[in-house]
């Protein structure tokens, strides 16, 4: 296969979200409109995690090669004025969440991990579709569900939930910081020293 011509290299290996997608916008920054930047990669998670971000950037996603363990990312800086970040705006803190669970309230805890963050330790009864995943399994959920999203840090859970609202999902809410910080009731194998931060 020929090779990719890009404009700047970035070596994110090793790190875990939200490390490569910190890394990347701070690169972009330095980046020409019209240049490409290539992201290589060791967090599973970091493929959906890149689309997306590119999505709600307005900066083109291009594509991703792996090798072996090895993810190479390839983003095309788009120009200033379509690049103005989405922050999505219905937010509610760990705290917030666990009281709404503990009242009995009829919600659903839509939890866009990877599959193996999910293992470990997710919250009772959250349903599991991680990011990359969400476009083809959207329709598993109700329009009209009250639905928390969560992930690792908020960061992909912010981008599930601007696309969630995107397509006409009303009750959406993003909860902040996520599972890092998590202090309320989980399930799973609880041996990973990721999540042990209460």
């Amino acid at each position: 296969m020929a090779a990719i011509e890009t404009n700047m290299r970035l070596d994110a290996k090793g790190l875990a979200c939200p490390m490569p997608i910190v890394r990347t916008k701070k690169a972009m920054k330095d980046l020409e409109a019209g240049h490409v930047l290539e992201v290589v990669a060791t967090d599973k998670g970091s493929k959906a995690d890149m689309q997306a971000w590119a999505e709600s950037t307005g900066h083109q996603y291009l594509g991703t090669i792996e090798e072996g363990d090895v993810l190479k990312h390839y983003l095309r800086k788009s120009s200033g004025e379509e690049t103005a970040e989405r922050t999505y705006p219905h937010v509610a803190s760990n705290d917030q969440l666990e009281e709404k669970l503990a009242s009995g309230a009829s919600i659903i805890v839509l939890d866009v991990r990877e599959a193996a963050e999910f293992a470990f330790k997710h919250i009772r009864n959250a349903v599991s579709i991680p990011l990359g995943d969400l476009d083809e399994r959207m329709a598993e959920l109700n329009k009209e569900d009250e639905i928390y999203v969560i992930c690792r840090t908020g960061t992909r859970s912010d981008l599930a939930a601007q696309k969630l609202s995107a397509n006409g999902y009303a009750g959406i809410i993003n909860v902040v910081p996520g599972m890092s910080g998590w202090c309320g009731e989980t399930v799973g194998l609880h041996d990973s020293a990721d999540y042990d931060g209460c």
